[in-house]
């Protein structure tokens, strides 16, 4: 599993599943967090170079730039192409994943959630990593 001081992004356009999130990685043991209202402020704080995230937690569906643009923007890039990315959607659709993992998600949550189902997707999202760093 991830290291609990690892420097999570959040990514949602409502502040109440933003809190939500945190709370929820808050009781798994994590504690460095920035959040972004949308992809294009994601982006921003990305490039600022101030924090080297370890994982992404973003929204799907968010004004400005999805999550999917973020998504595609991370893998674009070569200082973040094998940055963890878990989307957080309530979209369940089989098209819309099939392109995210086309685009190189490393795993979706569903809405609503547990924290439980978040621990489950963490450990998933860590082994791929761990698996595409060896």
């Amino acid at each position: 599993m991830f290291a609990k001081d690892i420097n999570i992004l959040v990514v949602d356009d409502m502040n109440t599943m933003r809190k939500i999130v945190k709370n929820s990685l808050r009781k798994l043991g994590f504690v460095n967090f920035n959040e972004a209202v949308n992809g294009v402020e994601a982006w921003k704080i990305l490039n600022s170079g101030d924090i080297k995230f370890d994982l992404i937690v973003s929204d799907w569906n968010m004004p400005k730039m999805t999550g999917l643009e973020l998504l595609k923007k991370v893998r674009g890039e070569e200082v973040f192409k094998s940055l963890p990315f878990l989307m957080v959607t309530a979209e369940g659709e089989q098209e819309q994943i099939k392109e995210a993992i086309g685009a190189g998600v490393s795993n979706f949550l569903l809405k609503p959630f547990t924290p439980d189902s978040f621990q489950k997707k963490l450990e998933l999202v860590y082994k791929k990593h761990n698996q595409n760093a060896a």
